[in-house]
């Protein structure tokens, strides 16, 4: 049972304004703390003050305090509690949690218990951001158009969600159309400090911390608040009240020193950032970013390195707070009084910070610095985030990708299909021509960006500047604007450049991820048919932060990432192998060759316009009414009960069977025995390629099983807007059309029926696998689970039969999912892999568990048709023993509420 608090003694206070408010005084407790990484010292500050020697032990505190520079993972790991302030959740994965939540109701009620008992616990947000595709762009009223079809396909998905606001405590809706959830996040969610009320009418303050459900929530880390995504699983058992179990983690100090050039962006340094900390490694590891160059960054900058960091690999990517955040803070419309309280509270306890003071400089276990003036021009692609490219070496580099044998920078065009090209009419009468590295979408998008006001306006003055020199995008090029929230339409509106930037084709199109998340929506028939039909390799550019094989849309096979300046630019090109320093853009109305560097803002001209135009008040419009919603939100109607009424017919919302057959004893522990592999990949498997959330395919099972209820290929939508429907996202699991499965020939989601030899659709295959009886298993390479934190991609394999992942490496929110789901994750050791072991993926595969006695890491034997190996057991600590006991966090979380 919880106890009373051992480090009460270090509690404190102060008063103002008549109020009392308290704090933990950390650096009382060991003279220790002011050597931590600012980044654990939040850690340090949640251990303490929920320290109970029940859920926070001791022992928790005292390693915390303890952190070395010496510490190193996989030698001497060290295992914490840590208990966020809150959880945030986007709508693709909101909605499962939601629906788990529904469902867990119901379990607890057909075991005989109260099922208003299941609540979350802890804060939650929820912002419907990822709904809405780019159906319509480049035409009147494109944002009204597209948001009326959100509406109208996910009405039933909205409804339930307004539903769970409803029947659950503590849970806030951001309704569709606010914005993209990071960004609502950093400019209304996040209280940097919270403010709790206590039982004798003082306020408890303590540091602002969050979990989400989506890997991009470190990009609050910009704002000083410790964040990092999890499985929706682990986000769900926080929500429910249960701490995170994690491995105190190695802190990378990466200074930062010097000025950006006038003509380098926030965009150029967080490509420049991910591409040198991914070739470091700091997977599983906290950086955290220190020198006088950080005191030279907006938040909006910090926040655009942030949110990349799943990109770069890292767990967080952590600035901590200093008066520039309190700036911001004033700037977006938070209360004076509130960052009053808020100052005196980070001094208190040292945890404000000044970059340009060496002396308040934290160890860390391994420093970089980087020169903010050596950042050039960049964009990163064609097929991931890390592979930056300078423009000035994009030609080159273009050429040698359309060459190279197939892989992350390479598309294995053959010699004499290098010059391919097509032609095709468009609605102007004219004809018009395709070849490689022909731009095909153009998107300004994501919360990566759209977030930033340097470099949106950047974008809209550079748009101006092309607009009055004559120059003009093909009208074929699908063009977009996505912003993060109203208040950036609100300044793009008042600096007067959206009339440019529509001029070029960049309407707004909707607040959401949209093209960044694979909601791009369709090309014109005749560039699809000649993009295919002479096999070009077309190029999408968006100012986004994923750019995997197959997430953009289906017939861009090169799609690359940039800063909004560069999105358009590569608009007007028309290509992505230009060279800007030699080609010009076009001509003006004098026929003068007109340059990028003719058009191109400098930093000094952008900020003059953002100091004008980017003001409180704006953030007070918009944010003042943003629960309120649209009228369509306003007037729907929902249920009042406390159980959902789920509905045998939906396609979107359904019951799902996690808890069928649930026992409150725990079920015993097995051997996996004579199991098939269902699928044998390589390396970098994203959870792009586990858990697609684009289109569905019309011949995919999901679509078939969609035809089967009498919809159309219309009104399919997307695999992330029916993440509420176990039946399809089963079927969609694996969908991904560029998935390489090493069983089959052909790139798809095709498998091989071991047993019959019969080649069929991934699900068809576990579906005929799960008739006679067989257990399945993954076989694959390094970085498995890698890209956004989704928890269907580890619930879709589960619904698939899959019982183990043998892998070389895994993404850590992955791999944590996996364990949420009951699916043991193991490794091969140090040196091995199916390689060099000889595996082909068509053994047969046997798994020994020991029935008691599991420990974290142990080694694990498999047989393989007479090849024996031992795996390490990935099952970190021992919570995640406990959950796979349980047969799954969900379950563990059922019983303990019955018990």
């Amino acid at each position: 049972m919880s106890g009373a608090n051992p480090f009460a003694q270090f509690e404190k206070s102060f008063t103002k304004d008549g109020t009392v408010y308290k704090y933990f005084d950390l650096a009382s407790i060991d003279n220790k703390y002011d050597q931590l990484p600012y980044s654990i010292r939040v850690l340090l500050e949640s251990a303490v003050r929920n320290c109970d020697n029940f859920h926070i032990l001791e022992k928790d505190v005292q390693s915390i305090l303890s952190w070395t520079p010496a510490l190193k993972q996989g030698s001497n790991d060290v295992e914490v509690s840590f208990k966020p302030a809150r959880v945030i959740l986007q709508d693709f994965t909101g909605v499962p949690a939601v629906v788990d939540f529904a469902a867990m109701r119901d379990a607890v009620l057909d075991l005989g218990g109260n099922p208003e008992k299941i609540n979350p616990i802890c804060p939650a947000d929820l912002v419907i951001d990822h709904s809405v595709q780019v159906d319509f762009a480049r035409v009147p009223d494109a944002l009204a158009k597209n948001q009326n079809l959100e509406f109208e396909r996910n009405k039933e998905r909205f409804t339930f969600l307004k539903w769970g606001a409803r029947a659950f405590n503590n849970m806030l809706i951001v309704p569709p159309g606010s914005g993209i959830v990071h960004q609502v996040n950093l400019e209304y969610l996040a209280r940097v400090v919270f403010e709790a009320e206590s039982s004798d009418g003082s306020k408890i303050l303590y540091p602002d911390s969050v979990v989400g459900t989506d890997s991009h929530t470190t990009m609050i880390n910009g704002l000083g608040v410790l964040g990092w995504g999890v499985g929706g699983i682990e986000a769900e058992a926080v929500m429910l009240g249960q701490s995170i179990s994690m491995l105190l983690p190695e802190v990378i100090g990466y200074k930062l020193t010097g000025k950006l050039s006038p003509l380098a962006t926030s965009t150029d340094l967080v490509l420049t950032i991910t591409k040198h900390l991914r070739q470091l490694g700091v997977v599983g590891k906290f950086v955290e970013f220190y020198g006088p160059g950080v005191a030279e960054l907006s938040i909006a900058d910090r926040a655009t390195i942030s949110n990349m960091c799943p990109e770069y690999g890292a767990t967080v990517g952590y600035f901590p707070i200093d008066e520039n955040t309190l700036g911001y803070m004033k700037q977006t419309n938070r209360s004076e009084k509130k960052i009053d309280i808020i100052r005196e509270y980070l001094k208190a306890t040292q945890q404000l910070r000044n970059y340009a003071n060496e002396a308040q400089d934290p160890i860390f276990t391994q420093s970089i610095t980087l020169d903010l003036s050596t950042v050039v021009t960049s964009v990163s692609g064609p097929k991931r985030p890390h592979d930056r490219v300078s423009v000035s070496n994009m030609p080159e580099d273009f050429k040698s990708c359309l060459s190279s044998p197939v892989g992350f920078k390479g598309f294995a065009i053959a010699p004499e299909a290098l010059a391919a090209s097509g032609e095709f009419q468009w609605d102007d009468g004219k004809t018009y021509k395709l070849q490689h590295g022909s731009v095909v979408i153009a998107a300004i998008t994501s919360c990566t960006n759209t977030s930033n006001p340097s470099v949106m306006l950047g974008a809209g003055l550079l748009a101006k500047k092309a607009v009055e020199k004559g120059l003009s995008i093909l009208p074929y090029i699908k063009t977009s604007l996505s912003p993060g929230s109203g208040v950036v339409t609100y300044y793009l509106k008042e600096s007067g450049v959206i009339p440019y930037l529509e001029k070029l084709g960049f309407d707004i199109v909707g607040y959401g991820c949209m093209t960044c998340i694979g909601n791009s929506g369709p090309l014109e028939e005749n560039v699809v048919n000649t993009i295919e039909k002479n096999g070009l390799v077309c190029a999408g550019v968006l100012s986004g932060n994923r750019n995997f094989e197959g997430r953009i849309h289906p017939n861009t096979r090169a799609n690359y990432l940039a800063s909004p300046l560069l999105v358009i630019a590569y608009a007007i090109a028309g290509r992505v192998d230009i060279d800007f320093e030699k080609e010009p853009l076009g001509v003006d109305s004098n026929g003068k060759n007109v340059f990028l560097r003719d058009i191109w803002p400098t930093r000094t001209e952008i900020q003059e316009v953002e100091n004008k135009h980017v003001i409180p008040a704006m953030f007070q419009e918009v944010y003042s009414k943003i629960e309120l919603g649209s009228e369509d939100w306003q007037t729907l109607k929902v249920s009042d009960g406390k159980l959902y009424p789920w509905s045998a017919d939906s396609t979107y919302i359904k019951r799902p069977p996690f808890f069928e057959g649930m026992t409150r004893e725990l079920p015993k522990l097995q051997s996996i025995q004579k199991a098939r592999c269902l699928l044998f990949l390589g390396d970098s498997v994203t959870t792009d390629h586990i858990s697609p959330a684009g289109s569905i395919a019309r011949n995919s099972p999901a679509a078939r099983f969609l035809a089967g209820r009498n919809l159309t290929p219309r009104d399919f939508n997307s695999y992330g807007s029916r993440r509420g429907n176990d039946a399809i996202m089963a079927r969609g699991t694996f969908a991904n059309i560029r998935l390489v499965n090493k069983l089959v020939t052909k790139t798809g989601p095709r498998t091989l029926h071991i047993p019959s030899q019969e080649e069929l659709d991934i699900f068809d295959a576990a579906e005929r696998y799960r008739e006679e009886g067989t257990p399945l298993v993954l076989v694959v390479g390094k970085d498995y689970g890698s890209g956004s934190s989704r928890d269907w991609a580890a619930k879709g394999p589960f619904l698939l039969g899959v019982k183990a992942v043998i892998a070389e490496s895994y993404e850590r929110i992955h791999r944590s999912n996996l364990v949420g789901m009951g699916i043991i994750p193991l490794q091969f050791l140090p040196g091995q892999s199916a390689e060099t072991l000889n595996l082909n993926g068509r053994e047969v595969y046997n798994i020994a568990l020991p029935e008691t006695g599991l420990k974290p890491g142990q080694k694990i034997q498999v047989e393989a048709d007479g090849t024996v190996f031992e795996t390490i057991l990935r099952f970190d600590t021992e919570v995640d023993i406990t959950y796979y006991q349980n047969g799954g966090i969900l379950n563990y979380m059922i019983r303990k509420m019955l018990s």
